[in-house]
């Protein structure tokens, strides 16, 4: 009997039909996980159709499925995974620190080490407050930035993905019109300002002539961590003119943080903004979040400051934060990148990696591109035809519209698979990100993966020749 990932897959592609026949424990599981799961996955980025793989365990940059297929890793735990999978002083600190307890429900020496080691490399961190994920940071950022302005409106960017509360829901992954997603109701949807970030023109203008904005709020790759690139000059212009009308600069270095740079984007950049929040690797791979930023806005969540000001002070519970598991990851692994410069090894190895593709494609006469910052690449499939050069790919040419609707077109999910097959695992956009543990032999097995993907997908007729 046919199953209902069969259904919903293409029958006439060879893409489709190996990657099935490679991953039929993966196929088994998924029709397990679908009947108590939504769409059998727990979290949106990891659909795929048919199915997707289930992972049995990762070491360094690689995984194996449970059908015991090898992977060279660029989902790398959505970002969080710079040091690699299971890094044994990682996972030794962690098994430590099972030993001794999981949840004090009290203060505990590693959270302090944790924030001294934040504040010690991100520029901004005078002050560090710790949350259960990227998401409760954003929410906490944007109602400390509220309570210091007395202002509601936050500008935020199309595109630009600040985790998944309502105040951030709209026009991050869509209605980017505006409108409100199901759920969010349009009255909290209306407390944002939504803009392009290809004018900033426009933005420095919208801040020079309103007085009712707390923050602006951005992702300092450019929206999807990169996908649509920033312009020249906006996070400078940005900071100048925030600081001119006294509004809030907050930077979602979820991404970005301790992976552009060790000190974040905002060392990369020379540009320190009064508020960030920070997840993914500051928490060593481990559930956990931040927000980090100038001491007077933190210190309004300080029992004694917020008195002596005659003010009420900011709550902020949240029974995980600053998890003594997380913790323990945490200091282990900000001491490495502090001490090794591992996000520069990783950043190194991502630009030899997009070269590498780029070569694949030029050779094989493929008009897609390949770009990417930092220790991040996507790959631009060209769903539409543009007429692209591989060789000179410059995404800030196609615009928002263009670059995004990549990742949600069809070609996208076969691409994934034909990698998969191949042995490499990337993202949906589709593209991924480079740790510290990759290196020559991950580049040659993904070049070699890219070239057969390539090739299967020309003999579907997915793609012409350039």
């Amino acid at each position: 009997m046919s199953t209902a990932a069969d259904k919903s897959a293409p029958t006439n592609s060879a893409i489709v039909t190996d990657y099935k026949a490679r991953t039929p424990g993966s196929a088994t599981l998924f029709e397990r996980a679908r009947k108590v799961l939504p769409s059998g996955i727990t979290h949106d980025a990891r659909y795929l159709d048919p199915y997707s793989i289930h992972v049995a365990r990762a070491v360094g940059p690689r995984k194996w499925d449970v059908d015991g297929n090898e992977y060279v890793d660029y989902f790398g735990g959505h970002g969080a995974m710079l040091l690699g999978h299971s890094h044994p002083a990682v996972v030794e600190a962690v098994k430590r620190q099972m030993e001794l307890g999981t949840h004090y429900g009290s203060s505990h020496e590693l959270e302090v080490r944790w924030a001294e080691l934040v504040s010690e490399l991100i520029p901004c961190a005078e002050k560090v407050r710790f949350t259960a994920s990227g998401t409760e940071a954003s929410h906490m950022a944007i109602r400390l930035a509220r309570a210091w302005t007395g202002k509601e409106k936050i500008v935020r960017f199309v595109g630009h993905f600040h985790g998944w509360h309502d105040h951030v829901a709209a026009g991050a992954t869509s209605h980017y019109d505006g409108g409100s997603p199901p759920g969010v109701v349009q009255s909290v949807t209306d407390l944002s300002i939504l803009m392009p970030d290809a004018d900033v023109e426009a933005v420095v203008k919208l801040l020079e002539t309103r007085d009712d904005i707390a923050a602006v709020m951005f992702e300092p790759s450019g929206a999807s961590w990169g996908q649509v690139p920033l312009p020249p000059g906006f996070v400078q212009a940005i900071r100048e003119v925030t600081a001119r009308r006294g509004v809030v600069m907050l930077m979602d270095e979820v991404i970005t943080g301790f992976r552009w740079s060790s000190g974040g984007a905002q060392e990369a950049l020379g540009v320190t903004p009064d508020l960030c929040i920070l997840a993914k690797i500051v928490a060593g791979g481990l559930p956990g979040g931040a927000v980090a930023g100038k001491r007077e806005l933190l210190d309004q969540i300080d029992f004694q400051v917020q008195a002596g000001r005659k003010r009420e002070k900011v709550s902020h519970p949240g029974t995980y934060n600053a998890n003594p598991l997380s913790a323990a990851a945490a200091v282990t692994a900000l001491t490495l990148l502090r001490d090794e410069d591992l996000a520069e090894k990783a950043n190194r190895t991502a630009t030899e990696l997009r070269a590498a593709l780029r070569s694949v494609l030029v050779e094989e006469g493929v008009p897609w591109g390949i770009y990417g910052d930092s220790s991040t690449f996507l790959i631009y499939p060209n769903p539409t035809g543009e007429n692209v050069d591989p060789a000179t790919f410059d995404p800030l040419e196609l615009g928002f519209a263009k670059l995004k609707g990549a990742k949600s077109s069809a070609l996208s999910g076969k691409i994934r698979m034909g990698l998969m097959s191949h042995g490499v695992d990337v993202m949906g956009a589709p593209g991924g990100f480079v740790s510290a543990t990759h290196g020559g032999a991950e580049i040659e097995k993904t070049v070699a993966a890219l070239r057969a993907t390539v090739r299967a997908l020309k003999a579907e007729r997915e793609i012409k020749a350039a």
